[in-house]
């Protein structure tokens, strides 16, 4: 084994892959956070990953052939950019697989000129909100509808974002 990965622009075939990534990780995601319920990304379908892939930026990060991570953004007008499914396998945790996600995602953004992105995770997990926090993120709010402590993380890339959000 190489131990190299590279990161793609998923398509449609891809979604099997992404489907099982997702599974994976959301479910360690949920365990890790103290969630007692079932996340909506738990009972997506192969096919809503096909028309994510179809109507959103989604990327796939593949290890030595093996699918490991994956991401999701999707532009939305008038209002910062949205980031979801967001997950790399079990085992392959801690050796850059999601930093390199998220710089492709801000590298890509960047380009296009986005003033701000947008994700929901898990307050209590220590881990995840350190891991966004080293990306740039800060908390915008908190919310406890949907049964946890859910923060509003955002990312400004511009200096005057917050301004026209």
């Amino acid at each position: 084994m190489e131990y190299s990965f590279i990161i793609r622009k998923a398509v449609r075939e891809d979604a099997d892959a992404i489907y099982g990534i997702l599974k994976n990780s959301v479910s360690e995601y949920i365990e890790r956070s103290g969630i007692p319920l079932p996340l909506d990304a738990m009972l997506e379908s192969v096919e809503a990953i096909e028309r994510g892939i179809e109507a959103a930026d989604v990327f796939i990060a593949i290890m030595d052939g093996i699918p490991v991570g994956t991401v999701r953004v999707a532009l939305r007008e008038g209002a910062p950019a949205l980031l979801s499914k967001l997950g790399v396998v079990s085992g392959y945790h801690n050796i850059g697989i999601g930093k390199s996600l998220m710089n492709l995602v801000d590298k890509v953004l960047s380009e296009r000129g986005v003033a701000s992105l947008e994700l929901y995770t898990a307050a209590k997990n220590a881990n995840i909100m350190r891991f966004y926090y080293g990306r740039g993120f800060y908390v915008d709010s908190t919310a406890k509808e949907r049964g946890y402590i859910r923060a509003l993380m955002r990312k400004d890339y511009a200096p005057d974002a917050r301004k026209d959000a």
